[in-house]
């Protein structure tokens, strides 16, 4: 397979995950060209031990993690992340909740429990945080997700149960869940 091709097929999931898990498309952006420069340098290395799409990931959130974890992104990442870039445009087309024959109404207050899931997700220490986007939003099963990270699947398991515990609790002690009059789920934070 050629390069240009599995750029086209992956990069867009790729960015998306990346955004997810930096909170920013701009960065998210360039950490995907910093992936598919990894996957053009590498894939005659490439083993086919796991899929390519789980080396991608793996690629890309072995990137993620290193950039979080540099002195200097951590110093940027604190000034501009805030409930502000949660709100704006870039989130838009990221989607956790169906927007299906919607009322705008209803699609305002589902872009506004989006924004608070995600902000909620980002609050999360880094291992919950890249699992559950791996498994819950980017599809990924736990073999593949455990490949990815490289941990056992067990610790998968443990990793996603405890971060949808500890989701669900930050959620419950920070925001007031309600059903709406047509049985649809919304939120007020506290």
């Amino acid at each position: 397979m050629k390069i240009q091709d599995i750029h086209n097929q992956y990069s867009p999931a790729i960015a998306r995950y990346l955004t997810r898990l930096t909170g920013s498309s701009d960065v998210a952006e360039d950490l995907t060209q910093e992936v598919f420069i990894k996957v053009n340098n590498g894939l005659g290395k490439f083993k086919g031990d796991s899929s390519l799409s789980t080396w991608i990931y793996k690629i890309a959130t072995n990137i993620a993690i290193d950039r979080s974890r540099s002195k200097f992104f951590q110093k940027i990442e604190k000034q501009t992340v805030s409930r502000d870039k949660l709100e704006n445009q870039e989130w838009s087309n990221i989607e956790l909740m169906s927007k299906e024959e919607k009322s705008p109404e209803q699609q305002m207050v589902n872009n506004e429990m989006n924004d608070c899931i995600r902000s909620y997700i980002n609050r999360l220490k880094e291992n919950y945080k890249t699992v559950i986007w791996l498994c819950d939003y980017e599809g990924l099963k736990n073999r593949e997700t455990a490949e990815v990270l490289g941990v056992s699947i067990e610790t998968v398991k443990i990793r996603l149960h405890r971060a949808r515990a500890k989701l669900k609790e930050m959620m419950n002690n920070g925001c007031d869940i309600y059903n709406n009059h047509n049985g649809e789920i919304g939120c007020n934070e506290k």
